[in-house]
């Protein structure tokens, strides 16, 4: 990440701050008068204070220059003070939250020792696709194909093994053809093809890591947090949030050493994500609105501008699950503003699944529901037409959104008829994830059940 020059102090200004106001004033292109304007003095007297005829020794001062001119407190000699935003502390953080251990234990392990029923069907799975597992990333002719509501745990299992290095050596291949195999898993998670992409995926993490420990390759760490980014984005789809912690350290590990502001702020989206699935939601909040507002991410261009507004985004989502309507109504409008001054195109597609006007009315629904006021989700669903969502992915997404919030005001004909929309433009999407299997279970045990109802429960592997 490039650090910004004007932010340097030179031996010659740690004396002398209005030197540094004045070199970091025409570094940024502003008159005398404009940082007036932002500092609340005329022209005249900042041209005083960068001439050093009137002294800079106020704290306030000096605090309101740095704020005008985006500089840290440190620049002036100052102690950082904590930041607020929305009503939550930001600032620069080095220790991100861990899962707690009680947590992970319970993942890994049944009650004395005894391995839980699901992890036993897991490890059946992965014998019967342990061969193309280890292999090419494709499923391996006369390979046994899973249920399809199977194919979370085999992901899961996957991604699992290829994490912690059980899958054995690999044979690195060409950097041409890395990039092209990372372009179709970013492909096959868009379009939802996970049968494909849990064992693509996979393949990437184990070459990226063959490709880090040789040296070899174009570029290993920022193939690695790529596909960490991708591997906790499946993670905290299936509920796995135990793995999806491990895989977005390390996603956040890899973009810092590729240097990338955009998978950098990224891997801080995921860390925010996992906070709040957590109930960590002051510490969700203050990951994602200091990662929107790090320096790295100040400078010109739309795909910054978007990266903001993912992150934006983020911290209403976390407001909307603590029931503050009113600060996730606000970041909403600002991540809104962001997307209309970009235009219609969706920027960052392989980032969150797009940015665009579209994707913050998508987003808003989720937050809705999540705030617990289904007539405003589905008055924000009304505004979105599904095509113009970027990826298949995003339009199954908005499916299932419409019908949560359909089944919680107790339409559930029009909840049934939205989630088989869903499975239609995405049926692996549909039958694997557990927040559409616990809806439909909740169907089923609410109210009368139609063919309909008891066709989808049986697909997505609902308790009937």
């Amino acid at each position: 990440m490039n650090a910004d020059t004007s932010a340097r102090v030179l031996p010659a200004e740690r004396s002398d701050p209005g030197a540094l106001i004045r070199r970091t004033r025409q570094a940024r292109g502003l008159t005398l008068v404009q940082l007036g304007v932002r500092t609340g003095y005329s022209a005249a007297q900042v041209s005083r204070y960068e001439r050093g005829i009137s002294p800079l020794t106020d704290i306030t001062v000096l605090a309101r220059f740095a704020d005008a001119l985006g500089l840290p407190l440190q620049a002036f000699g100052l102690t950082p003070r904590p930041r607020v935003r929305h009503g939550h502390s930001i600032g620069p953080s080095t220790a991100f939250p861990r899962l707690p251990p009680s947590t992970l234990a319970e993942r890994t392990s049944g009650q004395d020792g005894e391995v839980p029923v699901h992890r036993r069907q897991l490890l059946a799975n992965l014998a019967i696709t342990a061969a193309a597992a280890a292999g090419y990333p494709f499923l391996a002719d006369g390979e046994v194909r899973p249920a399809e509501e199977d194919l979370g745990g085999l992901l899961v299992g996957r991604l699992r093994d290829a994490m912690l290095g059980l899958n054995g050596a690999v044979d690195v291949p060409s950097p041409a053809r890395v990039q092209a195999e990372l372009s179709r898993a970013l492909a096959d998670f868009h379009t939802c093809q996970y049968e494909s992409l849990a064992t693509r995926l996979p393949w990437l993490i184990r070459i990226g890591h063959a490709t880090t420990t040789a040296g070899a390759g174009s570029n290993p760490a920022g193939l690695q947090a790529q596909s960490y980014l991708l591997a906790t984005r499946m993670m905290i789809k299936l509920d796995e949030n135990g793995l999806g912690w491990l895989a977005a350290d390390r996603a956040r590990q890899f973009a810092e050493a590729d240097g990338d502001p955009l998978l950098v702020a990224e891997s801080a989206r995921q860390l925010a994500v996992l906070a709040r699935r957590e109930g960590w939601h002051d510490q969700a909040v203050s990951i994602a609105l200091t990662a929107a507002d790090h320096p790295g991410l100040r400078g010109p261009g739309p795909a910054v501008t978007a990266v903001r507004g993912l992150l934006v985004q983020s911290a209403a989502y976390t407001c909307a699950r603590v029931h503050d309507r009113s600060g996730m109504r606000e970041l909403t409008r600002e991540a809104a503003a962001m997307a209309a001054g970009l235009g219609p195109g969706v920027l960052l597609r392989d980032h969150g699944g797009g940015f665009s006007s579209a994707t913050v009315a998508l987003h808003l629904v989720s937050a809705e529901n999540s705030a617990g006021d289904p007539t405003a989700a589905l008055a924000a669903a009304r505004t979105i037409i599904p095509r113009a969502l970027p990826s298949v992915e995003r339009r199954a997404r908005y499916y299932t959104d419409v019908a949560t919030a359909l089944g919680s005001i107790g339409r559930r004909d029009e909840c049934v008829r939205a989630l088989l929309a869903a499975e239609h433009e995405a049926p692996e999407e549909t039958r694997t994830r557990p927040a559409v299997r616990s809806l439909v279970s909740g169907l089923l045990v609410s109210g009368r059940t139609t063919p309909d109802l008891r066709g989808l429960a049986a697909r997505v592997g609902a308790l009937v």
